[in-house]
């Protein structure tokens, strides 16, 4: 056994967790849990394409259409603090299926909304359900996957909330093109979504909770249970053995919540974990999601054009992601985090310079989109995944849920901040200042992550925390 920065703390030397069941078990609750990513991506990538036909529908003003993008995102600020402590209080399982609940009830109001009020307020509850799933998803992955294929399981999530974008923007061209002469056809657009939320309530009927939570409430026996259908039985009772011991010293401490924020070393997290949220929204990625047709349109491509263009950021988005997950087992995690960061600052003073250099027309708009999806590539590739896999992955077992959900509500309120500001921001600084902005928060990002942020990679997340505690715990 290795030695421990605590004296009276044992580790334990955790045996291979397994191949066979555990790894074809594994691979079912992963595929089940990120339905919650999918219906994460489809809802906020849905109103690019729908947004258009609504407003013709509604008289939407360009106030109310940005209220129509950034209610969901308020409502999803909210939804990441309900859902982290809903999670805490009754289990990562019990939440997503109160979510898909959610999910379903959101998506029927706003295909069924009779005007725009109503249709920002379902938006609101759809929004409580992706937040929800955007904080508790990834806690539930990473509680259950051993901690060698963490960063996998977690960043499939991101992968399959980049899909649910693209998918959406797909869906909305074939949609858009071969029925658009029918009246409403966006409600059409926003109920494909009823499918994916469905399939996330029926299947998690059928799954195990986290056995980390089972453990934080004194449940060992059901814990091993869990354990012995996703590990060997050996790791099981390994895992099982390591994480009671911690969980028994953290429950001498004060309960999770607002109080441990008293505590320097987990406030040092929390602040580090909500900067992750604020940051990664201010490289301005969401913009291009949710008006990606709208900006290479301003650029100086026609309609038609632009909506392929978008699908094009779709699938550089996809890409990136792709690329991400094969590099987050092989380079640590501060390494990508600050390559990420520089190319982000990289290809937006190229779009900026854009702007100056090259005269508005077809060859501007063209050199707009090439640095747009290569920006898109990079942040996904990158900033993406790595945001929500180092969420699920800095926070004590007893607090994770709440913490996330604190960090996550800053990530969502930055993004309706965007949702609602990029358009008139395009409109009175133009694109030259607008992207130089984007660029300078990158800068900062670099320098704030380079300074706080701690790595996490190969480590497990008692070993993480126990390290962590060490090196700040007592200051």
């Amino acid at each position: 056994m290795s030695s421990s920065p605590y004296p009276h703390r044992q580790q334990f030397d955790l045996p291979h967790a397994g191949s066979g069941r555990p790894v074809h078990r594994l691979g079912i609750i992963a595929t089940v849990a990120t339905f919650g990513g999918l219906l994460f991506g489809y809802d906020t990538g849905v109103v690019n394409g729908a947004l258009e036909p609504l407003s013709e529908d509604f008289n939407l003003t360009a106030l109310s259409e940005g209220l129509v993008v950034a209610s969901l995102m308020v409502g999803a600020a909210f939804g990441a603090v309900f859902g982290g402590r809903v999670a805490d209080a009754y289990g990562r399982r019990h939440t997503i299926l109160l979510l898909a609940g959610v999910f379903i009830i959101g998506t029927l109001g706003c295909v069924l909304a009779p005007g725009a009020e109503f249709l920002i307020g379902s938006r609101f509850i759809l929004g409580i359900a992706v937040g929800g799933a955007s904080a508790t998803v990834p806690v539930y992955l990473g509680e259950i996957a051993p901690s060698e294929k963490r960063g996998s399981f977690v960043t499939r999530n991101e992968l399959i909330i980049v899909a649910g974008q693209l998918a959406a923007f797909i869906i909305n061209a074939v949609i858009f093109n071969i029925w658009g002469h029918v009246d409403s056809i966006w409600r059409w657009m926003l109920l494909v979504a009823l499918l994916p939320a469905i399939a996330l309530l029926v299947g998690m009927i059928f799954q195990p909770e986290s056995p980390r939570w089972l453990i934080s409430k004194g449940r060992t026996e059901e814990a091993l249970a869990v354990l012995k259908q996703v590990r060997s039985p050996e790791r099981a009772e390994a895992e099982l053995a390591e994480v009671t011991h911690l969980a028994s010293e953290d429950a001498k401490q004060a309960t999770g919540g607002l109080s441990d924020l008293g505590t320097r070393w987990v406030l040092r997290l929390v602040i580090i974990g909500a900067g992750l949220g604020f940051f990664q929204q201010l490289t301005g990625i969401n913009s291009v999601m949710y008006y990606g047709t709208q900006l290479l349109t301003n650029a100086g491509l026609d309609s038609g054009v632009a909506i392929i263009g978008n699908i094009a950021n779709g699938v550089f988005s996809l890409a990136g992601i792709s690329v991400g997950m094969f590099l987050l087992n092989r380079l640590p995690r501060r390494v990508m985090f600050l390559t990420g960061y520089a190319l982000i600052a990289f290809f937006h003073i190229l779009i900026a310079l854009t702007a100056v250099v090259i005269p508005p027309g077809p060859a501007q708009a063209w050199t707009v989109l090439v640095f747009l999806v290569l920006f898109v590539f990079s942040m996904q590739g990158t900033v993406g995944p790595l945001t929500w896999l180092m969420l699920s992955e800095i926070f004590p077992m007893k607090i994770r849920s709440f913490a996330m959900g604190i960090c996550v509500f800053v990530l969502w309120i930055m993004n309706a901040v965007v949702a609602q500001f990029f358009p008139p921001l395009i409109e009175a600084m133009g694109m030259t200042a607008t992207f130089s902005m984007f660029a300078g928060c990158a800068v900062i990002a670099f320098i704030f992550l380079y300074t706080l942020l701690p790595e996490t990679k190969d480590k497990d997340l008692a070993e993480f925390e126990r390290e962590f505690k060490a090196k700040y715990g007592r200051k």
